[in-house]
């Protein structure tokens, strides 16, 4: 009994690693395309990239949506990741 215990437990393990190993290359992704999308704002690299990770991070896993499209709606984050930045 103690075993199939052990081979569940484990199972649950490795489905939930490899599933947060995808959700970090999926926001990598993003957050690669963001820092694409405003080179040419004026920013230093290491502020967009600051920004863009913040606005990955307000947006809901579920959205399919890129940051730069996202962020037009969504004024009030673009305004408080900008600021944490340090971009504004």
């Amino acid at each position: 009994m103690r075993l199939v215990i052990y081979v569940l437990g484990l199972a649950v393990a490795l489905s939930a690693s490899s599933l947060a190993v995808a959700q970090d290359a999926d926001d990598k992704k993003w957050i690669a395309q963001c820092v694409r999308d405003n080179r040419e704002e004026g920013a230093k690299a290491a502020v967009v990239r600051k920004y863009c990770e913040c606005m990955n991070d307000k947006m809901d896993a579920s959205e399919t949506r890129s940051i730069s499209q996202w962020e037009k709606t969504h004024k009030k984050e673009m305004d408080e990741c900008s600021k944490q930045a340090g971009w504004k």
